[in-house]
């Protein structure tokens, strides 16, 4: 029977490897190929509608690609150095990326190859992208220690907040709300009000670098990962936004730094779920509310 799964195992990994010029035919005939979206590595992706995704690479592309195919639609080039972020609000047919040249730029999805709007502000590389529910605001961070607010149909800056060694890490924004979320290299977490673009709440400080941040659906939660080596830090953080207070859950299990961490979309007879990918090669579900590892 082992044998059986691991040949079975192997003929589909052959079937849809990305990489492969040729491969076992299904049952429906010869497998699809399709040309990789980049042509280096790819540095951020993101959801863009039910079936399509977004992401930026080191080539300096923008690619926008369909989840089912694996067809790369639509290239947008234009950014000078590589691609540090890629964002869209999922309702929205705009793109937003954020790059090493320190700009961030605004694609339309059935619009011309080029920008249709450009953000330069920022002093250092772009660090942080997050776009409001209706696509009418733009929160940016950089390694220079500002967050800036954007009009994305103007171009123009609305705010710019600066805070001693903010070196920021990643921004999202909190569904149905006014406010982001935002991680830092300076080890905490950091709740921004956009309207007045001010620090509406700090959670404690961790003992590591925060990478990365996301917020549930429901906008109660929010996560964020630390930074780690040999099995010390590279832990997750459960925090609550009505309760903030300090931390409501770890996820300890990686053995070095926590690159990235989500909330999964719920179903309707799953426990509350998230994900965590680290650089020790693994990518760790846990139960929301019990860290237990699925």
């Amino acid at each position: 029977a082992m044998g059986k799964l691991q040949s079975k195992i192997s003929f589909h990994t052959t079937k849809y490897r990305a990489d492969s010029s040729e491969g076992p035919a299904g049952a429906g005939g010869a497998s699809q190929q399709h040309s990789p979206a980049h042509t280096d590595a790819v540095t951020s992706v993101a959801a863009l509608k039910p079936d399509l995704c977004v992401s930026g690479g080191r080539d300096k592309s923008v690619a926008v690609s369909s989840w089912r195919s694996g067809a790369a639609l639509r290239r947008f080039i234009g950014h000078e150095r590589e691609v540090t972020k890629v964002t869209s609000a999922l309702d929205s047919s705009r793109v937003f990326s954020a790059s090493r040249d320190k700009t961030v730029m605004m694609w339309e999805l059935h619009g011309t190859s080029g920008p249709s709007q450009h953000f330069p502000g920022h002093d250092l590389v772009v660090t942080g992208l997050a776009v409001s529910p209706d696509a009418s605001q733009l929160c940016t961070g950089s390694r220079d220690n500002t967050v800036c607010k954007w009009d994305t149909e103007t171009g123009e800056c609305l705010g710019r907040a600066a805070i001693s060694r903010n070196l920021v890490t990643h921004l999202c924004w909190v569904p149905g709300e006014p406010y982001v979320i935002q991680t830092s290299e300076d080890k905490t977490t950091r709740v921004w009000d956009s309207r007045e673009l001010q620090v509406a709440h700090t959670f404690p400080a961790k003992q590591h670098i925060q990478t990365c941040c996301d917020v549930s659906q429901d906008g109660r939660y929010c996560l964020s990962s630390s930074s780690g080596s040999s099995g010390h830090g590279g832990e997750a953080t459960l925090w609550d936004l009505r309760q903030t207070r300090g931390r409501v859950c770890e996820y300890k299990g990686h053995f070095q730094t926590t690159t990235s961490c989500v909330f999964l979309p719920r179903g309707p007879t799953l426990a509350p779920s998230v994900a965590t990918s680290s650089n020790d090669s693994t990518v760790k579900v846990w139960d929301q509310d019990t860290a237990g590892r699925g």
